[in-house]
């Protein structure tokens, strides 16, 4: 049918519902048809991109059509009767490189080399803004203490300031002469701005209030790779190549008030939330730990073989001799800060415990293994008969007497033979940047697989009272009888008869409320306060609800908050 029109060529995606015989076709162009077969009926046609149509699907009514666009990434859901979006979200089409949480842990802000900056909600893990203002990369993004101002640097040699209240850039800082910007930070206040380039190795500060220039640190040798603030003090400290970490001190006339010399080129700064110590990690694959007072380094973690990898395929050496090159380029502290969290060029994150310098736990971010070098195969032998140690890590079917398959040229001459595939043919995995949430109970990073987040909380609702008992009024009774005052309010709930739960709150004694409360389960805590807005109204026993609201607020406040 499509061949006739002209554009089978173009046809990149399609979608059959077998019980209103809908089909839905999708073409390069970004155009979808709707057409009801066996006829052929044109229903509907429609542009939703610029890009390819990757793939469609169909709900189960045949009411919703599902598309999604690889190029942008976009995912789309239309309702074609009412003809109207039901969903339309767009992720980052390039690689993200830094995020940031707000305050309060509901929101994070990242950027991307496509030069957005996108503000997502953690509960729902939708986009709900996005700012298109810089013209190249965003390097650096960043929250002010007030949550409602997000910063973000970028190699378009600016720094742009956007309000969250009414979404629009309020504020552009620039400097005299263009610089691409690498880092950014915000002290605490929120009314400090410092941005670092990596072209003439300058830290600049601007004044939030004014938008004017305040300050031009030079100093370093090499670009400004990281930037961060003392939480509790008017210090910054700057990371950079030239193999220092500098520390200005604001109050002093942005002085330097110490230079801490390291091994090898630094690549990330981070100050503990309490501000008393500094973690800073080099090229070298270490993180030091230094009283930044007395300027001491009080420990240091190897992390090298932590970010261990597989053989890449083009590599002419084996994985071990690779892993020496491995270095953490992200860091963060927990947010009580006895834990620190680091990620870099690799498949793995890692959380190491700061006082006692070991390794906590590696979470592996993608097991796909259709990216380069994922495959790791430990293997380790007491003793060799005539033969040498093997990579195992590596794809020995591609190996042969004249070395790796991958790395021949098939080719027959002249300029067809390429030896190398083009970059960008079998991505390798990285994480650019990993930031805790302020609550502490969840982190996230951004990485070439996309936005990841971690929670503590995801697995907490569930139901561990559904047993075989009947659900009866006087099995409730029984229970309460037994002094069981959590089932039987669990029962009561799952009855759900107003009088029956009313009865079975008001039997259990003041004294247990607060045992019972930090025993219920996460599903029925929302119930119940449900449950006590609709009592406040009308019981007499005031003090005693208030108590159960109050209980349960202290215990369950920061999860429920942060859903």
């Amino acid at each position: 049918f499509f061949n006739k029109e002209g554009d089978f060529n173009n046809l990149t995606a399609a979608a059959y519902h077998k019980k209103t015989h809908l089909l839905v076709t999708g073409f390069a162009s970004g155009v979808f048809h709707l057409h009801e077969l066996p006829d052929f009926n044109l229903i509907h046609s429609l542009s939703i991109s610029d890009q390819r149509i990757a793939s469609i699907s169909i709900n189960c009514t045949g009411d919703w059509i599902a598309f999604g666009c690889s190029g942008l990434g976009q995912l789309l859901v239309w309702e074609w009767q009412s003809e109207s979006y039901v969903l339309k979200q767009q992720g980052h089409f390039n690689s993200m490189v830094s995020l940031a949480y707000s305050p309060d842990g509901q929101y994070i802000v990242t950027g991307g080399e496509d030069g957005k900056v996108k503000v997502w909600n953690t509960s729902s893990s939708f986009c709900f803004v996005t700012f298109t203002e810089h013209n190249s990369g965003v390097t650096a993004v960043t929250f002010t203490s007030t949550g409602y101002v997000v910063l973000s640097a970028s190699l378009d040699g600016t720094v742009r300031a956007f309000d969250l209240h009414r979404y629009r850039n309020f504020r552009t800082f620039t400097s005299p002469r263009p610089s691409q910007f690498s880092c950014l930070a915000v002290d605490s206040s929120g009314e400090i701005v410092a941005a670092g380039s990596q072209d003439s190795f300058e830290i600049f500060i601007w004044s939030m209030q004014s938008g004017r220039l305040l300050d031009v640190l030079a100093g370093h040798e090499g670009p400004i790779s990281n930037l961060s603030f003392n939480p509790m003090k008017c210090v910054l400290a700057s990371a950079s190549w030239d193999k220092t970490v500098k520390l200005w001190d604001m109050l002093d006339s942005w002085r330097t008030k110490e230079t801490l010399i390291m091994n090898s080129d630094v690549l990330v700064v981070a100050f503990r939330p309490d501000g008393k110590e500094l973690a800073v990690a080099a090229l070298n694959g270490q993180i030091t730990f230094w009283d930044h007072e007395n300027a001491v380094q009080t420990g240091s973690i190897e992390g090298r073989h932590d970010l261990q990898m597989g053989r890449k395929e083009l590599d002419k050496i084996t994985a071990k001799q690779a892993a020496k090159g491995k270095s953490f380029t992200t860091l963060c502290y927990s947010a009580d800060g006895q834990s620190i969290l680091a990620g870099g060029l690799s498949k793995f994150v890692c959380i190491y415990n700061v006082k006692e310098q070991i390794l906590m736990k590696k979470f592996e971010i993608s097991c796909n293994y259709s990216l380069d070098a994922m495959e790791v195969c430990e293997h380790r032998s007491l003793f060799f008969i005539s033969s040498p140690p093997q990579d195992f890590s590596f794809d020995r079917r591609k190996m042969t007497e004249f070395g790796s398959m991958a790395l021949i040229d098939e080719g027959g001459g002249g300029d067809e033979g390429v030896a190398i595939p083009l970059p960008g043919v079998k991505r390798e995995i990285r994480v650019t940047c990993v930031r805790f949430c302020p609550t502490g109970r969840s982190w996230a990073a951004t990485t070439t697989e996309g936005l990841l987040l971690y929670s503590l909380d995801s697995g907490l609702i569930f139901d561990p009272f559904e047993l075989d008992i009947d659900v009866t009024p006087s099995n409730i009774h029984k229970t309460l009888n037994q002094k069981e005052y959590t089932v039987a309010i669990v029962m009561a709930f799952k009855l759900n008869e107003k009088k029956l739960i009313q009865e079975v709150i008001e039997a259990v004694p003041s004294s247990e409320v607060d045992v019972v409360c930090s025993s219920l389960p996460e599903l029925y805590v929302e119930k119940l306060l449900e449950f006590l807005a609709s009592a406040f109204e009308t019981s007499c026993h005031l003090e005693f609800y208030l108590i159960w609201a109050h209980k349960l607020l202290m215990l369950h406040g920061q999860k429920l908050k942060t859903r």
